[in-house]
């Protein structure tokens, strides 16, 4: 992980003196292992299946975020949800009908939705990060992960991290 990215999590994770730890998990794929190529530009593009759990007390809402931080050129976000629920501990693969209340965010494409894994070259990390908040956020439909992060600093219960690769090369030549 760059020091800049890990510095942002850090900071965010700390803003709230309460944080405590959520766990973060994907029957497709475990931590720190390779993303299936369903999941990516290769396949389908279907957003995996993730689920959730050790919520702490008092949550009003989710967020979630992919993001890649390996692009040479800044952190690439491929999804972004908010206000998710706090009864929701899971999103189905490729789901389509979110929890009523989600809010989709734009990705780095300018696009509400999730895409996928899509490295040009070496083997990228692949970053889902979940934040348990205090409130919801009052943010538009489309908002920026960088709107988001602002909107939910000082809010943070708990957070939890699951990282995935992909290596578009691999499976090209594979």
């Amino acid at each position: 992980m760059s020091k800049k990215h890990w510095l942002s999590f850090v900071a965010l994770a700390l803003i709230s003196s309460s944080a405590m730890a959520l766990t973060l998990k994907s029957s497709a794929f475990y931590d720190a292992q390779p993303i299936p190529t369903q999941y990516t530009c290769d396949g389908t593009e279907l957003s995996p299946p993730l689920e959730w759990d050790d919520v702490p007390h008092g949550t009003e809402s989710f967020v979630l975020t992919m993001d890649d931080p390996d692009t040479g050129h800044g952190t690439w976000d491929h999804w972004v949800l908010y206000n998710i629920p706090s009864a929701t501990r899971s999103l189905a693969e490729n789901e389509q009908s979110l929890p009523a209340g989600t809010q989709i965010g734009s990705n780095s494409w300018k696009r509400a939705q999730y895409n996928g894994p899509c490295p040009p070259t070496h083997e990228h990390r692949y970053f889902f990060k979940l934040f348990a908040l205090s409130t919801t956020l009052n943010l538009a439909d489309g908002a920026t992960k960088n709107q988001v992060e602002a909107a939910m600093r000082g809010h943070i219960l708990g957070h939890a991290q699951l990282m995935g690769k992909y290596n578009r090369l691999l499976t090209r030549n594979g």
